[in-house]
């Protein structure tokens, strides 16, 4: 199984986000600053401001939402998911591009984080 973490600006926000419009499971959530979810195999911990992830870094830097690193969701039928997606008020980065692999595009969880959705070619 594969983890990773995402720093969120609101747990309960994120979890909302992940479940209901990328299908994953809520694992465990404790209070309001951390919880877990889960799909094919990956767990993705979503931390809020209050965890020790999000605690100042030696020099002051502060650890925040965003960056470009991303999680990759494989998805079937990518246009009708961007499609539901932008119904709901989501924010894209790009639109769909297609390159030698595949189809894809670059979504923002609510707090800023990407998500690329990513459509094999075949």
């Amino acid at each position: 199984m594969s983890t990773f973490r995402y720093l969120v600006d609101d747990v309960q926000t994120a979890i909302d986000f992940y479940t209901d419009m990328l299908d994953f499971e809520i694992g465990e959530k404790w209070g309001s600053a951390f919880a877990t979810v889960t799909r094919s195999g990956i767990t993705l911990w979503l931390s809020g401001p209050e965890t020790s992830a999000a605690k100042a870094m030696p020099d002051g830097r502060v650890p925040k939402p965003g960056g470009w690193n991303r999680l990759v969701l494989d998805v079937e039928n990518l246009d009708a998911l961007v499609e539901k997606l932008r119904e709901s008020g989501a924010e894209f980065r790009n639109d769909i591009v297609v390159g030698p692999g595949g189809r894809q595009i670059l979504l923002n969880d609510p707090s800023g984080n990407p998500i690329e959705l990513f459509e094999p070619a075949g």
